[in-house]
C-alpha cells in the first residue's frame, strides 16, 4: 500500500472495457436477495469463506484470572496450551507476548497501555525502527526482511502458533501495532477496541486463516500514515464487521484471496486499498463513509495493480477533496524505481502490476466529487452499478 500524490495527468484515461447493465442500486446486505429485472446482475457468486479462530482440540483446558496490580504475561507464562485468562476491568501497563497454542485471553473492560521499559520479542521494531506492538502473537523461528517502509515482510515460519483468540480489550497508543499476528494460524482477533496505535490499530503477517471481526479501531485527530487494520498473510484472512475511523488507510489488503466485508469505515484518506500483485480479493457488502476533510487524497476504494477483485454490494460516499474524491478508482501500478515513494509491493518484487480482470458489481455511489475513474491497460468488467460519473464517461450504468 502506498500514499502519495495524485500522479499529474492521472485522469486524462485512455479506454476500458465495460458492461453497463442497470441503474437500479442495491443497498450492502449479507447475501442479498435480487432486485434487479437484469438477471445478468444477480449472477455473481460470494463464495463465502469459513470463519477462522480458536479450533484446536487441547486435553486440558484451565482458567486463570488476572485482576488489577497482577501481571497479565506472568499468567500467560503459566499458562498450558488451550488455557483461558480472563482479564479483570482495570489499567494494565504491559507488552504482552503469546507464543503458545491454543490460549485465549479475554478482557473483561482491561484496557492495555505502554510499559515505562519496553519489552523485547518478533514484534519490536516490526513497524519501523524502535516501534513496539501492544499485543504480539508469534510463532517460531520467524525470519523477516528488512524494514523499508510500512512493515517488515515475513520470509518464513518454521511453527505457527496455533488457535490463539483475544477478545473485549482496549488497546492504547502503543508506537507501533496495537495487536500485531505475526507467523500464526487460525488467529481469532474480536470484539476489542484499538485506539491510537501509532502504525496499525492491527496487523496480521506471515500467518494463515487469522479472523478480524467486530473491531473498533480509531485514532484521535488523523493518523495520515498510519493504517487501521492491514492484512499481510501467507494465505486465508477473514476481516468483517470491524468499525474504523481517522487512519490515512482503513482496510489495507496485502494477502491473496482475503475476504474482506461487512466494514464500517470513515474520515479516512484511503477507504479500502487492495495492493498490487494481490490477486482474488473479495471486497463485499462494506461501508465507506465519508474522508477526513484534512486529507490531500480521498478515495474510497483503491484498486492499485490488483488482479481478479471481485468488489460487490458496496456503499461508497462522502470521498471529497477539492473535486478530485474518488469513490472507486482502479489504476496499474508502474513501480516507478525513481519514485521517492513507493508501495510495499514495489519495493519486495521490483516490477509494475497490471490492474486485470477485476469486477465490480452491484456497488452504489453516493455524495462523491467522482463515483468511479479507471485508469488501467487491462479489462474492467463493471455491471448494475449505482453512480452518476466516471471516467472516462459510459461506466455508470443508465
Amino acid at each position: 500500500m502506498k500514499a502519495t500524490s495524485i500522479l499529474p495527468g492521472l485522469f486524462l484515461l485512455g479506454s476500458v472495457a465495460a458492461s453497463p447493465l442497470s441503474d437500479e442500486g442495491l443497498e450492502s446486505r449479507d447475501k442479498p436477495k435480487c432486485q434487479y429485472k437484469d438477471k445478468h446482475c444477480c449472477n455473481f457468486k460470494d463464495n463465502y469463506t469459513p470463519d477462522y479462530g480458536n479450533s484446536g482440540h487441547y486435553s486440558h483446558r484451565h482458567t486463570t484470572h488476572v485482576r488489577p496490580g497482577e501481571s497479565i504475561q506472568q499468567a500467560i507464562n503459566k499458562a498450558s496450551r488451550g488455557d483461558t485468562i480472563v482479564v479483570a476491568a482495570g489499567t494494565y501497563a504491559e507488552q504482552l507476548t503469546i507464543s503458545k497454542d491454543g490460549i485465549k485471553l479475554i478482557g473483561k473492560g482491561a484496557v492495555l497501555v505502554p510499559p515505562k521499559k519496553a519489552v523485547r520479542n518478533m514484534c519490536s521494531g516490526l513497524s519501523g525502527p524502535k516501534t513496539e506492538a501492544g499485543i504480539c502473537v508469534q510463532g517460531e523461528g520467524i525470519k523477516l526482511d528488512k524494514f523499508v517502509l510500512e512493515h517488515r515482510k515475513v520470509l518464513s515460519v518454521k511453527r505457527p502458533v496455533k488457535d490463539v483468540s483475544i477478545t473485549g480489550f482496549e488497546v492504547r497508543k502503543f508506537s507501533g501495532i496495537n495487536i500485531a499476528i505475526l507467523g500464526a494460524m487460525n488467529t481469532r482477533v474480536s470484539k476489542n477496541t484499538l485506539a491510537d496505535g501509532a502504525k496499525y490499530g492491527t496487523l496480521t503477517a506471515g500467518s494463515t486463516k487469522t479472523t478480524i471481526e467486530g473491531n473498533k479501531v480509531a485514532h484521535t485527530g488523523l493518523a495520515v500514515q498510519g493504517i487501521a487494520i492491514c492484512m499481510d498473510n501467507f494465505s486465508d484472512v477473514h476481516v468483517k464487521k470491524n468499525t474504523v475511523s481517522d487512519y490515512g488507510v482503513g482496510l489495507c489488503v496485502q494477502t491473496n484471496r482475503a475476504d474482506v466485508h461487512q466494514n464500517m469505515v470513515s474520515q479516512c484518506c484511503f477507504g479500502i486499498f487492495i495492493d498490487a500483485g494481490v490477486t482474488g480479493a473479495k471486497i463485499r457488502h462494506n461501508h465507506v463513509g465519508p474522508s477526513n476533510p484534512v486529507c490531500q487524497i480521498a478515495w474510497g476504494i483503491t484498486i492499485d495493480g490488483a488482479a481478479g477483485s471481485k468488489v460487490s454490494d458496496n456503499h461508497i460516499e462522502g470521498q471529497r477533496n477539492k473535486g478530485m474524491g474518488v469513490g472507486l478508482i482502479v489504476i496499474d501500478e508502474e513501480c516507478d524505481p525513481t519514485s521517492p515513494i513507493r508501495g510495499l509491493s514495489c519495493v519486495t518484487f521490483k516490477r509494475r502490476f497490471i490492474a486485470s480482470d477485476n469486477i465490480f458489481l452491484r456497488n452504489t455511489f453516493r455524495d462523491n466529487d467522482l463515483d468511479v475513474v479507471v485508469n488501467t491497460t487491462s479489462k474492467t468488467e463493471f455491471k448494475c452499478n449505482s453512480c452518476k460519473t466516471s471516467r472516462p464517461k459510459g461506466l455508470c450504468a443508465k
